[in-house]
Parts: C-alpha cells; structure tokens; sequence
C-alpha cells in the first residue's frame, strides 16, 4: 500500500514579510494605490478625510478576525444573510427547506388582542400534524378571529 502525505494546517496563511500574509499585504497595498489617487485627485483636507477612512478599512480587512475567520467572511456572510428570506418552509414532498421571497402580511379582521392570539401556544399540535404528514388534522377549534393575507 502506498504512503502518502497528508498535508496539515493547510489554513495557515504563507508568510511574506515577517508576520504580514499575502492576503493582508495585497489588501494594504490596494489600499495605498487608493489613497495615492486620492492625492493626486483632491485636495489635502478631502485628501487626509478619505485616506484615514481607506486606510481603516484596508487595515480592518487585512487584520480582524471574527471567530477565527478574515473580516471580509464575515462581510460575505452577513451580505448572504440579508439577502435570504426571513421564511423557510418544509416541504415534505421534495424533503427540503424551500424559499419563500415575499412574505405575505397579516391583519386581524377584528379587535381581538394579538397578544391573545399568540400566547396560547399550538407547537404541539403543529408538531404532530407536520409528523404525520397532514394525516391528524388538529382540534378544531372555535375560533372568530379571521386573517386575511394580503399579496
């Protein structure tokens, strides 16, 4: 049987010039091209303004780390977040979570407190009908408080 190598710590970045990576030099140097520009397009007070804003955010980009991560995951995850729906729904036929895009308002047709509404709690009950596939239907309930969807 063949031996190989596994490699290890393959998350650890290659070092350039003494602790600075790649990354983090390519990230500081597009910042200094920016500020330079910024010299030779307006004058000094804007010039000091932006080249401190561009110089934080190089340097915030080259070296924060949130959970262990480079700042700009976290900026590519927390875009990704806002830009998912707030709902997801299981569709049992398919076996996976589905997408909706627009979430479809509620409003109460009559003066029923919504708090009322909420506080009596039906997970249970949801529960066993999403288990069962829709088979066990739920207590039927009296119930005079209507909702109307809007789209």
């Amino acid at each position: 049987m063949q031996q190989f190598t596994v490699p290890q710590f393959i998350d650890v970045e290659d070092k350039i010039i003494g602790p600075i990576t790649t990354r983090q030099f390519v990230i500081l140097l597009s910042g200094a091209i920016i500020i330079a520009i910024f010299y030779k397009l307006f004058d000094f007070g804007a010039f000091i303004f932006l080249g401190l804003l561009v110089f934080g955010i190089a340097v915030v980009l080259a070296f924060v780390k949130i959970n262990g991560r480079p700042f700009h995951f976290f900026l590519l995850n927390l875009l990704q977040t806002f830009r998912r729906p707030k709902l997801r729904v299981w569709n049992n036929r398919y076996g996976r979570l589905t997408d909706i895009g627009r979430i479809p308002t509620l409003k109460f047709d009559n003066s029923k407190n919504i708090k009322e509404y909420y506080e009596r709690s039906r997970l249970v009950e949801l529960s066993l009908i999403v288990d069962t596939q829709g088979e066990y239907q739920g207590e039927k309930e009296e119930d005079d408080t209507a909702f109307i969807i809007n789209d």
